[in-house]
């Protein structure tokens, strides 16, 4: 299987990137400078100036764009739409890094995440950027895509426990109560749904123990 990692040097990325590396994959790394992750081969360009040419012929693209700036989360959608327009018509899958904001926390799917009183307001503007991906997601037919929303405490440090649960459009919690995941634990499964291609054309969600 051959999967292209975008944003290959970031926290996410890389994690994504040695986990698809440690399966035996062929992994190629997409990267705006110096590729510092293992994966042998490696596309330099930013994301906004990949080409439909750029990323023929692999079975799975994960996009692990990341921005936290207020000048730069505007380009989390933008990236995800870049993607979609140039995977357009083919049989790539694109699966993409998503947010939790967006996640349903009632049975009605009325309210999400990020409509509780306690969400944090810094993290609002994130939370929309990461909605307005998915939205744009759900009107795509033309595309095979995955969004993978992470739990609400999404630890770019935590440990790689190996074990993860499989949600779907509601916050789910572990046997802690606790909605919390590592990026070592969502790169594992990331990687699973790239192998096994279960879930198109939807949005999943994971949690760790």
């Amino acid at each position: 299987m051959k999967i292209a990692v975008v944003c290959a040097n970031g926290k996410a990325g890389s994690l994504i990137t040695s986990e698809a590396l440690n399966r035996g994959l062929d992994v190629t790394a997409v990267v705006r400078g110096v590729n510092k992750t293992k994966a042998p081969k490696a596309i330099i360009k930013d994301v906004f100036d990949l080409t439909a040419e750029d990323l023929s012929g692999f079975d799975v693209v994960a996009d692990a764009f990341g921005a936290w700036t207020p000048d730069t989360i505007g380009e989390i959608p933008k990236a995800v739409k870049h993607l979609c327009d140039i995977l357009s018509g083919t049989s790539t899958r694109l699966i993409i890094v998503g947010g939790a904001g967006s996640l349903y926390v009632n049975p009605e799917h009325t309210l999400c995440v990020a409509d509780g009183e306690d969400f944090p307001d810094a993290f609002k503007p994130l939370a929309d950027a990461h909605d307005e991906a998915l939205r744009h997601l759900h009107k795509r037919s033309d595309v095979k895509w995955t969004y993978i929303s992470p739990a609400a405490d999404f630890r770019a440090d935590g440990k790689r426990t190996g074990k993860y649960t499989l949600g779907g459009e509601e916050l789910i919690l572990n046997s802690k109560g606790e909605s919390v995941i590592s990026y070592a634990d969502f790169a594992i499964a990331l990687v699973d749904e790239a192998v096994s291609g279960n879930h198109t054309n939807e949005r999943i969600s994971v949690v760790g123990e």
